[in-house]
């Protein structure tokens, strides 16, 4: 009997989905469906997915869990040819949740309500499957439906994102004929107008703080921008046509988030949303957009299914009775937000819209394409959200200058302000505040003033970040500064890899502080425990694999640079440049589950202690190769050199 031979979830039928068909995609979509079948409460107008809570009320959280699964049910039903039985206990919760007199009301709305929230994939099921959700019902409950979303037109609502929700909420009336508020719809849409800042890119909010993630693609604005142009298009043409032309724009960006394999580059919250992620390459289509080369309807079908088929191979994005749990690539509360109910990963649902276009639409009828690797380059600069997107020696990542969210977030300094994001690797978030294990500061400089190690600071609000196309070969570099203390000065250059060192890339600080500081930057998070085995890696050797053939796995701490090799691929760190003595090389042993991916990870880091007053240069190498079996050891044993604009640069600033 095997020593690794632990038990298993139950098998889900959403991981043996191939997902190469329409079909495939239907019957993934009932996948995820069916599990909350029995959860429903007894007027089916709640689902209570688990017992965790949010800063909203618990009937709120569970009105998510009945409200977010209609993005894919309502995809289903869209198109007319697919029966889904179940569909009833949704119509009749919308039935009686919308009832005032019944015991299972959802209640009157009050400012900032997160029913407003659900009232948008409600709006989307009204407009999209009216046969199923509005045409059964009599009268008096469709006058309830109206007067229970028209109760958003008169409250207020945070000037993000959120406006959206009210937006759909009358577009869902309107499209069957109720009563609506139509000056509401044109005041709103006006106003999220003013959220775009170029490029097809929008700020998820006001412009005073840098944040554009997800929300400014799938999650919602763009997303929704799309749903709009399609739904809206007989009453506001012109500002669907603008809408579809700010898609093509973004489209050519936000394919770089993309991996070949199908994964995406994890970046800033709600990343229990999951396959969200994809949900802008559904959207084009739906919206019937006019692709821009190189992507072609095979290659967007691609993205999508793509993404979808990584999703399969993570079991433990599953809880046991087969509900999705809060978490990314397993169940983790650590990485959620104060509003993640366990209905909130249900948003997820939103890519599968593409099942409400026809059969016959080119998205389906077009063969899958492969990423268009050759097409697009492989190192690019994204002017708006400040990222340096990179596809280099079978790793897809980004270099960030540094975002800011405009309102308190749990571990928002590591979902913005980290220095790389990897689609290999995850990032990883603090599990406390106690030492720099809870901390795991992946991709970040951390620095500490007590003498004991205990508090540390990163970059969370970054000042001045700009583009530079420093040297001969005109490549992009970000440029930040930050300062975590009033005394205390960082100047960070990211500097994407070469291609005769693909899987390197550089970074270098200038550190200047008025206080003693102890200093720990890391390189990616990788996975931490023996292939054979399933325990903690120790120092690299060399082991039988599982097929027979010899394997070279654990970690090497090695004067000014540590490395750590497993199943997930080789991440190490390196020295190249010191003028305040050469830092160690050190693995940190990351709290559990502090990593989006992996469960148990270790962090290849660099540490030093400075002194007040020092004012001093660092240049740091990160390695990163992911994949099993790979051969790593060349790679990091041909380490990248200093560009000589840097070294000047460095010269400069040592003679002021």
């Amino acid at each position: 009997m095997s020593v690794n031979a632990n038990g298993k979830s139950p098998i889900h039928p959403f991981t043996t989905n191939p997902l190469l068909t329409r079909s495939d995609f239907q019957d993934a979509c009932i996948s995820i469906l069916n599990p909350l079948l029995p959860l429903f409460t007894p007027a089916q107008t709640r689902v209570k997915v688990g017992s965790t809570a949010t800063r909203f009320d618990e009937g709120g959280a569970q009105i998510e869990g009945f409200a977010r699964p209609l993005w894919g049910l309502a995809s289903l039903l869209a198109a007319g040819d697919c029966n889904y039985p179940d569909a009833e206990r949704w119509r009749q919760g919308i039935a009686n949740g919308c009832d005032p007199s019944h015991a299972e009301y959802w209640g009157d709305l009050e400012d900032s309500d997160q029913r407003m929230v659900e009232m948008c994939p409600l709006g989307f099921a009204l407009a999209v499957a009216p046969n199923t959700f509005w045409a059964p019902l009599n009268e008096t409950q469709r006058g309830n439906v109206g007067s229970w979303l028209r109760q958003i037109n008169e409250l207020e609502m945070p000037n993000t994102n959120w406006l959206w929700f009210r937006v759909f909420a009358n577009l869902g009336l309107k499209k069957n004929g109720a009563e609506y508020s139509h000056s509401r719809i044109e005041a709103d849409m006006d106003h999220l107008d003013t959220f775009h800042v170029g490029g097809g890119w929008s700020n998820d909010g006001p412009k005073s703080h840098h944040q554009m993630d997800y929300y400014s693609g799938s999650f919602a604005i763009q997303f929704l921008q799309l749903l709009y142009a399609k739904l809206a298009g007989d009453f506001d043409q012109e500002r669907a046509e603008r809408y579809r032309s700010r898609a093509k724009e973004f489209a050519l960006d936000f394919v770089h988030y993309f991996a070949p394999d199908g994964s995406a580059i994890p970046f800033g919250r709600s990343m229990t949303y999951r396959f969200a992620m994809a949900g802008f390459w559904g959207a084009l289509a739906y919206a019937d957009v006019d692709l821009p080369s190189p992507l072609t309807w095979g290659t967007v079908k691609g993205l999508l299914l793509r993404h979808f088929r990584w999703w399969t191979n993570q079991a433990d994005i599953f809880s046991n009775d087969g509900t999705l749990n809060l978490g990314f690539c397993y169940a983790n509360p650590y990485l959620t937000e104060n509003y993640n109910s366990p209905g909130s990963p249900y948003w997820c649902c939103l890519s599968f819209l593409a099942l409400a276009l026809p059969n016959t639409h080119p998205f389906w009828t077009s063969a899958e394409e492969t990423y268009p690797t050759l097409s697009l380059p492989e190192v690019q600069a994204l002017t708006y959200p400040k990222h340096l997107v990179v596809r280099r020696g079978g790793h897809s990542f980004l270099l960030s200058a540094g975002q800011a969210c405009h309102y308190a977030m749990r571990g928002t300094h590591a979902k913005y302000g980290k220095f790389a994001y990897s689609a290999s690797f995850g990032y990883s978030v603090p599990t406390g505040s106690y030492e720099l294990e809870q901390y795991a500061p992946d991709s970040m400089l951390a620095l500490c003033d007590d003498a004991d190690g205990e508090v540390w600071k990163t970059r969370r609000v970054t000042k001045d970040a700009r583009f530079e196309y420093p040297g001969s070969e005109n490549v992009p570099v970000l440029v930040s500064r930050w300062e975590p203390w009033v005394d205390v000065e960082v100047e960070t250059i990211l500097i994407p890899p070469s291609e005769g060192t693909p899987n390197w890339h550089l970074r270098a600080h200038r550190i200047r502080t008025g206080r003693a500081l102890k200093t720990s930057e890391g390189a990616f998070a990788i996975y931490g425990c023996r292939s054979d085995n399933g325990r903690m890696l120790g120092r690299l050797e060399k082991r039988p694999g599982k097929g027979g053939e010899v394997i070279e796995e654990g970690t090497v701490q090695n004067g000014s640079s540590a490395l750590a090799v497993s199943s997930a691929g080789a991440v190490g760190i390196t020295e190249v440049y010191a003028d305040a003595g050469g830092r160690l090389g050190r693995i940190v042993l990351a709290d559990p589950n502090s990593n989006l991916i992996h469960g148990r990870t270790l962090l290849p880091s660099l540490a030093i202690d400075l002194k007040s007053g020092c004012d001093a240069w660092f240049v740091t190498a990160v390695y990163a190769l992911p994949g099993e079996d790979q051969e790593w050891k060349s790679g990091w044993e041909q380490k990248p050199k200093i560009p000589d604009w840097l070294l000047s640069r460095i010269k400069k600033n040592l003679e002021m």
